[in-house]
């Protein structure tokens, strides 16, 4: 594969301590959350496509995010159907659980830059052979923040979004540990957690 890289994904992720991934809400309860974590300063959205609901949610966050300078990316990208589904919806990025290089070549010919997932060492190094920087530690809570400064060893140049079990009570623990962002879901939808998250991200 020609080298590719997802380094344009930097200025939405770079000082971006935590991202938003809003799974299933359907529509309205999706740009209600969506305006939510704009207003806590978490101005990176992912929306998982998988189904037709899904779709519907991501154009209208998409058009939400629009009105206000946001960017809105489309997540669970595992197919090429799915590469364009987002790129007609309007994501800015593509966000996928595994590494696939088919898809993210489809992305990058769509105009989107991927996020592809990684949970190893030979994922994380043929995914940085490929070009690619950023990349998605999934499933985050399972590797556990040790994996980071592990694979801070051998991959320096590798920057880690890391998703899947993040939360307001973790998120801490694995910025100190090297991740770049991390993203939460449930959480936003957690009276409990949202000042807890705004202070993440303002930290």
């Amino acid at each position: 594969m020609i080298a590719l890289s997802n380094e344009s994904l930097s200025p939405l992720l770079d000082g971006q301590r935590l991202m938003a991934i809003l799974r299933g809400f359907g529509v309205e309860r999706s740009v209600e959350l969506a305006e939510q974590a704009w207003s806590l300063g978490i101005d990176c959205v992912e929306l998982p496509i998988q189904s037709n609901r899904d779709i519907d949610a991501l154009c209208a966050v998409v058009a939400a995010g629009a009105a206000l300078g946001k960017s809105v990316g489309a997540g669970t990208v595992v197919t090429l159907e799915h590469v364009r589904q987002a790129r007609d919806a309007g994501a800015a990025f593509t966000v996928s659980p595994g590494y696939d290089p088919v898809v993210v070549r489809a992305s990058f010919d769509a105009g989107l830059p991927p996020l592809p997932g990684v949970a190893t060492a030979s994922e994380v190094q043929a995914a940085l052979a490929s070009g690619l920087t950023w990349l998605k530690a999934f499933p985050a809570s399972v590797l556990g923040p040790t994996w980071f400064t592990t694979m801070a060893g051998p991959f320096p140049q590798a920057k880690f979004v890391a998703t899947g079990g993040m939360d307001a009570s973790n998120a801490e623990m694995f910025l100190a540990s090297g991740v770049r962002t991390v993203a939460v879901g449930s959480a936003l939808g957690d009276p409990d957690q949202l000042k807890l998250l705004a202070a993440i991200a303002h930290a």
